[in-house]
């Protein structure tokens, strides 16, 4: 029997922000992955008295980095009972979406990140600033773009590894680049934010570059780092008059959302730099000031979906699309 490489991925329990862990399986080509364990007081996950965790295979996809037959495998954290983990997010992410499958809840998720060479974003002068913002969104050219090398590879491997990339693009601060995974269902589409995140991770370490989620990468004057989420359910699709109804839901529940869209909302979220200030909520068509982007051509079309700008780089995508099933859907069940 012929053995195969499976990289085993799952999240770990730092605060404010977790964490990617991994590590590799040989097992039996063909085979199903296992359950298998790992030592969570190494991270943040157990007591070493009590240390033991179980990784229980959600999601797996061919291996683009290692090649061949070899396989990524992400898991959920369960304790030894097989109960979730505390720290398991995804199992309550699965369970809003089963209770509204009615719904048909679809997700598209635009990550932002920045790299980092060292302390500095890639590309910038060792003392001082590079140029102001201004021709490096979707910008060409050594003076606009850095480190485009890793972005292709990054895009080249999600593809390989069957994600659902739908583009990839240069951002507003330099150094600073976005890909999008969508339009998927939850918890499929976290799952695949996540996958994503570590071959991102994994490529740009092959360069000696660290690809960083920080909500605001640097001070001042500079865009910070999102993870502006698509939304729609089966009824937004075919008519507009639910989108617009979701923003009383939307509305009601803002804090709650800003308190679970990751660690740094504050810095990032000033009404600066296309947003709406953390303490409030706003809507519009075509409006990147606000807190829920429509779209002008879902306007126009009278359907379509909604764009939440709020959620960091650094959000759980588990948590957001759990919060976002449960708010709209529950609201639009109540009327």
């Amino acid at each position: 029997m012929s053995k195969i490489k499976a990289e085993y991925l799952w999240i770990d329990g730092n605060e404010p922000t977790r964490t990617l862990r991994s590590k590799t399986k040989v097992m039996d080509e063909g085979a199903d992955p296992p359950v298998w364990g790992f030592d969570g007081s190494s991270t943040n996950q157990a007591a070493g008295e009590s240390s033991d965790c179980v990784l229980s295979p959600v999601f797996t996809c061919p291996d683009p980095i290692r090649g061949g037959k070899n396989i990524i495998v992400m898991c959920e954290v369960l304790n030894t009972d097989m109960t979730p983990h505390e720290t398991n997010t995804r199992a309550a992410c699965a369970g809003a979406a089963e209770r509204y499958t009615s719904h048909e809840c679809i997700f598209g998720i635009e990550q932002e990140y920045t790299f980092f060479d060292g302390i500095k974003p890639l590309g910038w002068p060792d003392n001082g600033f590079p140029a102001p913002q201004g021709g490096y969104y979707c910008g060409v050219g050594a003076d606009e773009v850095y480190g485009r090398e890793i972005v292709e590879e990054h895009m080249d491997a999600c593809m390989k590894a069957g994600l659902e990339i739908s583009g990839i693009n240069a951002e507003v601060m330099p150094g600073q680049w976005e890909y999008q995974i969508g339009p998927v269902a939850a918890p499929a589409v976290a799952d695949q934010i996540w996958v994503s995140r570590w071959l991102l991770y994994r490529i740009a370490e092959s360069y000696g570059v660290s690809a960083k989620l920080d909500a605001k990468p640097v001070k001042g004057d500079w865009n910070g780092a999102g993870a502006h989420t698509n939304f729609s359910t089966k009824s937004m699709r075919e008519s507009y008059g639910p989108i617009e109804a979701a923003m009383a839901a939307l509305e009601a529940k803002h804090m709650d959302h800003i308190e679970n869209y990751g660690a740094g909302i504050p810095e990032r979220l000033t009404g600066l730099h296309e947003t709406c200030p953390w303490s409030e909520f706003r809507w519009g068509v075509s409006d990147r000031g606000a807190s829920i982007r429509i779209p002008w051509q879902v306007k126009r079309d009278g359907k379509g979906y909604l764009e939440d700008r709020r959620p960091n780089a650094n959000c759980d995508p588990y948590v957001v699309t759990q919060m976002m099933i449960e708010t709209i859907c529950s609201h639009a069940e109540s009327i």
